[in-house]
């Protein structure tokens, strides 16, 4: 007997919206129908759920993960063996950033001091001071950017990392809103919109909802912003600008 959508959800521990988002994109659909009309999923349907999810873990938009399982090559095995492969390697960063973390606790715990290297090294191939000569000869001269050198000078590697997963978070729960079909004028995408410029506001510089407009802005205008934000979710960076701008008007 196939499962309804609710009782789908609440075997996945998704949201019945994100499975009819699913739908609507032809991503996963109910085969079957209950004598009711009702649509209901098969076991082949929960196969492929269990795929959506996974490269979703891995960090796959959804318009990557229908073109991957709708190729009449698609192997499932094959993709699983893949799967495990890539989350064991993303096992073993985050026990190295858990490790670092830890250093760094210690480090701060004891009052050591480290260098800039150090600082960063917790992010892997993510590095805050990348374009940092830029950022001075653009901004050098602002308040802001005084103030958010004043800041930073003090943070430890500790901050840096709670920093990110603060970061990261926000992330996250704008893909979330996307791939549910959320509108970026929706009040759930202004709150994190506003959540991010608090966030800027309390770890860099005083940020104004007028600053933060003109930080949407170069989302779009500067092809950096805009590829750091594609890499999270096809489409974020227009969609971050949108929230930002409609939150700012509210």
């Amino acid at each position: 007997m196939g499962m309804t959508v609710g009782d789908v959800a609440s075997l996945a521990g998704i949201s019945i919206r994100a499975l009819h988002h699913y739908d609507r994109l032809g991503l996963l659909s109910p085969s079957e129908r209950s004598d009711a009309g009702y649509r209901l999923y098969t076991d082949e349907n929960l196969a492929t759920l269990q795929q959506v999810l996974f490269y979703r873990e891995l960090g796959f938009s959804l318009e990557d993960i229908r073109e991957v399982i709708n190729d009449p090559e698609f192997d499932r095995f094959e993709a699983l063996v893949s799967q495990r492969r890539l989350l064991a390697e993303k096992a073993e960063h985050l026990a190295h950033m858990i490790d670092a973390i830890d250093k760094a606790i210690d480090g701060a715990q004891k009052g050591i001091t480290m260098n800039k290297e150090e600082m960063f090294e917790v992010f892997g191939d993510f590095d805050p001071s990348e374009h940092e000569k830029e950022a001075e000869e653009r901004w050098g001269e602002t308040d802001a950017y005084q103030e958010s050198a004043r800041r930073s000078a003090r943070y430890s590697k500790e901050d840096w990392a709670r920093f990110k997963a603060e970061s990261d978070q926000i992330n996250t729960d704008t893909a979330a809103l996307m791939d549910a079909g959320v509108p970026a004028t929706d009040p759930r995408a202004m709150d994190l919109a506003e959540q991010a410029r608090l966030q800027i506001d309390t770890w860099f510089y005083p940020c104004s909802h007028e600053m933060h407009v003109n930080l949407a802005e170069m989302y779009i205008a500067d092809p950096r912003f805009t590829a750091t934000y594609e890499t999270i979710h096809e489409g974020m960076a227009l969609y971050w600008h949108d929230a930002i701008i409609a939150n700012a008007q509210r």
